[in-house]
């Protein structure tokens, strides 16, 4: 049993920055990370997701250029870095650790964390 406990979010305004972080109880480096949200009355998106060996990223379309992905394995942890925040972004963030194939996707998560809500004011 792996958790995952995410920080770092919080009230900002448009335009500005906020980093999550995302500490594993356990080993990830053989797995797959990514960073999924979920506003109210939406379905849980993903934003970005990373190979387990941190060579690879995935990012949805609206945040592409703005967040950047990124892993410690030997810290197990995972960070969102997210700039030119917009009211959109606003939702609860939530880690996985899932499978290394391509992106991932929520069907390839194994294990959740319980999330971290991010605001973003115009």
């Amino acid at each position: 049993q792996v958790q995952l406990v995410e920080s770092g979010g919080g009230l900002v305004q448009a335009g500005g920055s906020l980093t999550l972080s995302c500490a594993a109880s356990g080993r990830t480096s053989n797995n797959g990370m990514g960073w999924f949200r979920q506003a109210p009355g939406k379905e849980r998106e993903s934003v970005a997701s990373i190979s387990r060996n941190g060579g690879d990223t995935y990012y949805t379309d609206s945040v592409k250029g703005r967040f950047t992905i990124s892993r410690d394995n030997a810290k197990n942890t995972v960070y969102l870095r997210m700039n030119s925040l917009e009211p959109e972004d606003t939702a609860v963030y939530y880690c996985a650790l899932g499978r290394d194939i391509g992106a991932l996707t929520v069907r390839g998560v194994y294990y959740w964390g319980k999330g971290t809500l991010v605001t973003v004011s115009s």
